[in-house]
């Protein structure tokens, strides 16, 4: 059997790529047979038709036709009967699409059904009778039966003969529909008493080869005296039904007339319709000719009937009528929406117009009642837009946050045009792919904690939160110290922070008297690809904790020598004897500090202010009071629990030094000895007081001498210690030492040192003496008068007595 293919490729301008193929076939080809190579034919490698899952989409085409997607060609799944598959039509075709994924495509497909001549023409009776009149006319006319053939073209019925034609000849005309109606015309006179019956065979034949036919056989039987055959009123009637009626509709009425009297008047009425839908639809009532429905008729099925009438009188003679019958369609049908292809998934970066699902819409009802509008309900980031006649895109409109909808639920809706509308609605759900576009956000825009000092090394001081508004991996969130450094250290050595949790530990214990606060920076880095990151600053205070005692920094406390504060034994009520002085490097309450009275030689005398330290008399100072005064003060800070120091403040009750001198020496003296030095502590003392003698020897000799010889007054410019007495004042306290007079006598400035210094009067308010002193200072004066004399000798007499008295004080230091 010869195949014929044709096709055709044709490009439109639509979101999508669209082809279209046409390919022309033979019914009854054999399953497997070769229809066409739709890849060639497309421009389309096998390849995309396997990896973009070709497949077809039809509701009928694919139990007829299937894809082979390997060698990319179209073959016939089931044998394929045109009669069969396109009753009404003489045009018989196959639509479907070959849709395609990633991306998206599809291509419409047509395979046009071509007849072969399979079938025969075919009479729904195998014999018709007839009752004539033998006063029928030439010219009477018998309808016959049509014969049908399901073939279409030249496979289609072409003729009829009618044998033997000796009394009847046939006469073929054609109806605007295309068929031939069949008549029988008596073309010489019958004669019933020479043929009572005759018997005539009408054969149906059609174009085909080879030529197909069939055949009916027709007896006619000779009447008498029935000469008026029945007359319908009109040739062609009309009338209209609304699809959906109920049964038993009354749809038309015909009528017809016969001239003739008695019961060769009364007229049949039949409908005379063979192999169609017409007698299952439609009957009509034998005696008045009215015609109604036995079933229900639907306009998408069939839009109009042409019904054929015979009415018939006794006497055999009959007329014909035709009545076309128009189903008026109502909106009796919902559009039906269907999936060609859609995604589950779309990730949140696609951009607009990213086409996600596409669908194909049907209304079987038609004009306005087919017209079809699809919409989108929902105030979502999605459009649908129209491709080409009843399919639909649904595209993105704007772009796609996942953090604010992770899911769409889309309920797609078409409604016709109808009186009522009817619509049909689709939910589509789309769930959001996450892509890494959201930094980590922490909780606060900057952290501030505090830690007290002395701390654990590891001890765990906040926590900090960073939250991502991705999702998985992009959602997890690491945390990472940012790389600077605290007073020339690296932050890494002071805090250390969890990557994990954003705990914050401390590594080192803090010391507040070092370091009160640092800051650093801490980054949130999330786990997407790439990572995105935000920083916070954190500030770490810290606190201060009672861990320094207070430190007394006057009077000061020395090992060699002690400080003593005089007080005049005229000294009034609330005389400022002195003033202890202590810092504490703490902070806060526990730098305040508090001075008490620990022990005294004689409490009733003196008394410590709480708060300022100062050391005054709580009576008048009597010459019953002992000289050496031994304050022990202790200086507490606020902390808790407190801490505390302890300083011994010396007081001497007298009016002149050498009153002082006398006393000091049971002021007790703790000195360290070292074992290894008496030796040479000895033999210093003994050359020291050899080169004393020598020295004082030759010196008085040189004075003795000289003034023997030059009866000179010698001024000598060796400085004297003065007296001065105590002058004591309270209104220039407000110092850390609230005395402005200090005494600064002769001494060695180092225990291991054996120079010497003379000391000038600085302040009467202070003596630093040396407690292991047995000497006394004696109080000279000068006196003007006596150095002017020449021949006096009180010069020599100042001369060894500060000689002495330098002597003896430097044998102080060595012992």
């Amino acid at each position: 059997m010869n195949r014929r293919v044709l096709f055709v490729i044709s490009l439109l301008s639509l979101d999508s790529v669209v082809g279209q193929a046409s390919y022309s076939i033979p019914e009854e080809m054999p399953k497997g047979s070769l229809i066409g190579n739709i890849a060639h034919d497309l421009g389309l490698d096998t390849k995309r038709l396997v990896s973009g899952k070709a497949k077809i989409f039809n509701r009928n085409t694919a139990e007829y036709v299937e894809l082979n997607r390997e060698r990319g060609v179209l073959l016939v799944k089931e044998r394929i009967d045109r009669e069969a598959l396109c009753t009404e039509t003489t045009v018989c075709a196959l639509d479907f699409q070959v849709i395609l994924e990633n991306p998206m495509e599809f291509y419409t497909v047509t395979i046009q059904i071509t007849d072969v001549n399979d079938n025969s023409p075919t009479f729904e009776k195998s014999e018709m009778k007839f009752k004539i009149s033998e006063t029928a006319m030439n010219g009477a006319k018998f309808v016959l039966e049509r014969a049908v053939d399901h073939d279409v073209g030249i496979n289609d019925l072409q003729d009829y003969q009618l044998k033997p034609s000796d009394h009847f000849a046939l006469n073929l005309h054609s109806n605007p529909n295309g068929h031939q109606n069949v008549e029988m015309v008596l073309q010489k006179p019958l004669d019933r008493e020479k043929q009572q019956q005759i018997n005539i065979v009408l054969t149906a034949v059609d174009g085909g080869e080879p030529q197909r036919s069939g055949t009916m056989l027709i007896g006619v039987t000779v009447l008498d005296a029935n000469d008026n055959a029945p007359v319908f009123t009109q040739e062609t009637y009309k009338a209209t039904v609304t699809e959906n009626s109920p049964e038993g509709t009354v749809v038309a009425t015909v009528t017809a007339s016969d001239n003739d009297e008695g019961t060769n008047s009364k007229i049949t009425y039949s409908i005379t319709n063979t192999l169609d839908n017409v007698r299952r639809v439609f009957k009509i009532n034998a005696e008045n000719g009215q015609v109604s429905l036995i079933e229900t008729v639907d306009y998408e099925k069939f839009k109009h009937f042409q019904i054929n009438l015979l009415a018939s009188d006794n006497g055999g003679l009959t007329d014909s009528a035709k009545l076309i019958v128009y189903v008026q369609d109502i909106n009796d049908n919902k559009p039906e929406i269907r999936i060609m292809s859609k995604s589950n998934v779309i990730a949140e970066d696609s951009k607009p117009d990213t086409v996600v699902t596409m669908i194909n819409i049907e209304d079987l009802d038609s004009e306005k009642n087919g017209d079809v509008k699809c919409f989108v309900k929902e105030n979502v980031p999605f459009i649908l837009k129209s491709s080409r006649n009843n399919f639909y895109s649904l595209i993105t409109d704007s772009d796609l946050d996942r953090e604010s909808a992770s899911e769409y639920n889309i309920t797609v809706t078409c409604s016709d045009d109808g009186f009522p509308s009817l619509s049909s609605s689709v939910t589509l759900t789309l769930q959001i792919s996450d892509v890494n576009d959201n930094a980590p956000v922490f909780e606060r825009s900057s952290y501030e904690a505090c830690i007290v000092e002395n701390n654990t090394p590891g001890l765990s001081i906040f926590t900090m939160k960073a939250t991502d508004a991705d999702w998985n991996q992009n959602a997890r969130v690491s945390y990472i110290l940012e790389d600077s450094s605290v007073n020339g250290v690296p932050v890494s050595s002071y805090v250390s922070i969890s990557a994990d949790s954003g705990v914050i530990h401390a590594v080192r214990s803090f010391d507040y008297e070092q370091i009160k606060d640092f800051q650093f920076s801490v980054k949130a880095q999330d786990g997407g690809s790439p990572p995105l990151s935000s920083n916070v600053t954190v500030k770490i205070l810290i606190q201060d904790q009672n861990d320094n005692p207070p430190q007394v920094l006057y009077p000061v406390q020395t090992g060699g020598s002690m400080v003593a504060e005089m007080v005049p034994r005229s000294a009034d009520v609330g005389y400022l004897a002195t003033k202890v002085v202590a810092v504490d490097v703490d902070s806060g309450q526990n730098a305040w500090l508090s001075y008490k009275l620990q022990k005294a030689t004689d409490r009733a005398l003196f008394e410590v202010g709480l708060q300022n330290g100062e050391i005054r008399t709580i009576r008048q100072v009597t010459d019953k009071d002992a000289v050496k005064q031994r304050l022990t003060v202790i200086v507490e800070d606020n902390g808790q629990p407190s801490r505390s120091a302890t300083v011994i403040v010396n007081v001497v009750v007298a009016d002149s030094f050498p009153e002082v001198m006398s006393e000091f020496s049971d002021f007790p003296h703790d000195k360290e000895y070292n074992d290894n030095l008496t030796f040479y502590l000895v033999l210093a003392l003994a050359v020291v007081s050899f080169l004393f003698i020598t020295c004082l020897v030759v010196i008085i000799s040189v004075k003795i001498y000289r003034w023997r010889q030059s009866r000179i007054l010698y001024q000598s410019n060796l400085p004297v210690i003065p007296y001065y007495p105590p002058r004591y004042s309270d209104t220039l306290g407000t110092g850390t030492l609230p005395h402005v007079y200090n005494y600064e006598v002769c001494r060695t400035t180092d225990s291991r040192n054996s120079d010497i210094k003379f000391g000038k009067a600085a302040n009467q308010n202070m003596l630093i003496m040396d407690p292991s002193s047995t000497g006394t200072m004696q109080r000279i004066q000068s006196e003007k008068s006596i150095l002017d004399e020449p021949d006096s000798p009180l010069e020599v007499r100042q001369i060894l007595l500060n000689i002495y008295f330098c002597h003896q004080m430097f044998k102080m230091q060595l012992l």
